[in-house]
C-alpha cells in the first residue's frame, strides 16, 4: 500500500469540522494525505488548517483561494495538484462528516485490490442510505439521480455523489479544462465523462449522514445547473462524443 493517496476536501466556513475531519483521515492506517482547498472562508478555516500543518507538515496541504469559486473549480484545482505531485489515488470528500472517514479505507481497498478505475461511495446502490435528511431533500436527491439515468443512460445509481476514489489514469484521460459545471452538475459530468471513456466504475454502499455542525452550501442555482446540465451533456455526447486526451 505504498501508492500515494490524496484526499481533497473543499471548504467554505468549516471551522467547526475541519480539524476533526482532517485528523480522522490522517489516523486511518492507509497513510492518506489531505489537501484542503479553502475559498477564502471568513471564519478562519484556513488558519486552523495551517495549525495542523505544524504537526503533520508532510501530510496536510492547503490551497487558499480568494472568494467562493465553486465546488467544481476547487476539485479541478485539486486534481491538477494531485497529478502534478504524483498521487496514484485521488479522493473527493466533504468536510462536514456526512461522509464517514473510515469509508475512505473501503473505497481505496475496492480500487486497489480489485483494480477498479473509479469507486463511488453510493447512497442509493443498496436502497436509500441517508440519515437525518428531511424527506423532501431525500426525494429530490434520489429522483435527481433517476432523472440523470433516464436522460443519459448512465448505469450509476448515485450520480450526484461526492465521495469518490479515482485512479490517476481517469483524471489523466479526462480533459479537465473542458469540464463545464461547478456545482452538483460537476459530479454528474465527471461520472458521465469517465463512463463515456470506458473506465471501470463501481458503486460501494455507504451511509450518508447529514451535517450536525456548520451550514449547508446547497442553493437553487446549483440544482438548476444540474437539471439543465444533464441535457447539455447528453446532447454533447450525441453530436461531439468523448475522447481521452491521450488519444489521437
Amino acid at each position: 500500500m505504498n501508492s500515494k493517496k490524496l484526499v481533497i476536501i473543499p471548504t467554505y466556513n468549516e471551522k467547526e469540522n475541519i480539524q476533526d475531519i482532517v485528523t480522522a483521515v490522517l489516523d486511518l492506517p492507509e497513510g492518506f494525505e489531505v489537501l484542503v482547498i479553502d475559498d477564502g472562508s471568513p471564519d478562519g478555516t484556513a488558519t486552523l488548517v495551517k495549525a495542523l500543518q505544524f504537526d503533520f507538515s508532510n501530510r496536510v496541504h492547503l490551497i487558499e483561494r480568494k472568494g467562493k469559486l465553486g465546488l467544481g473549480t476547487a476539485y479541478l484545482e485539486g486534481f491538477a495538484y494531485a497529478l502534478n505531485n504524483g498521487y496514484e489515488y485521488i479522493f473527493e470528500m466533504d468536510a462536514d462528516f456526512s461522509h464517514d472517514p473510515k469509508d475512505l479505507s473501503r473505497l481505496y481497498l475496492k480500487a486497489f485490490e480489485e483494480g477498479h478505475d473509479m469507486v463511488i461511495g453510493s447512497r442509493y446502490v443498496s436502497g436509500v442510505n441517508v440519515v437525518n435528511w428531511p424527506m423532501g431533500r431525500v426525494l429530490m436527491s434520489f429522483f435527481a439521480s433517476k432523472y440523470v439515468q433516464l436522460i443519459t443512460g448512465i448505469p450509476i445509481k448515485d450520480t450526484t455523489a461526492g465521495f469518490i476514489c479515482y485512479h490517476r489514469k481517469v483524471l489523466e484521460a479526462i480533459n479537465l479544462e473542458k469540464i463545464r459545471f461547478i456545482g452538483y452538475a460537476f459530479q454528474i459530468e465527471m461520472k458521465f465523462t469517465a463512463w463515456k471513456l470506458g473506465f471501470d466504475i463501481v458503486e460501494l454502499p455507504i451511509i450518508f449522514t447529514d451535517r450536525t455542525r456548520g451550514s449547508s452550501k446547497m442553493s437553487k442555482h446549483i440544482f438548476r445547473e444540474a437539471i439543465f446540465g444533464v441535457i447539455y451533456m447528453k446532447l454533447k455526447s450525441i453530436f461531439f462524443g468523448y475522447k481521452a486526451v491521450n488519444q489521437t
